[in-house]
């Protein structure tokens, strides 16, 4: 087996180097593509809470419900009581 020359090393020092930066290139890709779906979901996740919040101010409580419900027995209540 010979000893490697100069150029030899040099050659095989630039095409590692060719790889190491196709792999680097590679990842660097994938991360930045995790980062935008990143930031997307961000974004739904923001839309959402907003959505909810949204809901839960409008909807009615069930006790109030349940109120109303008693105020318009007892209205109906009164109002036969009165008829008869």
């Amino acid at each position: 087996m010979t000893d490697p020359t100069p150029s030899d090393v040099a050659l095989e020092l630039e095409r590692l180097r060719g790889v190491v930066e196709a792999g680097f290139a590679r990842v660097d890709g994938s991360l930045a593509l995790l980062v935008q779906r990143s930031d997307q979901t961000d974004k739904q996740l923001a839309d959402h809470e907003a959505r909810l919040d949204a809901l839960e101010r409008n909807r009615w409580p069930l006790p109030s419900i349940l109120a109303l419900v008693a105020v318009i027995g007892l209205a109906l209540t009164l109002w036969q009581t009165a008829t008869r």
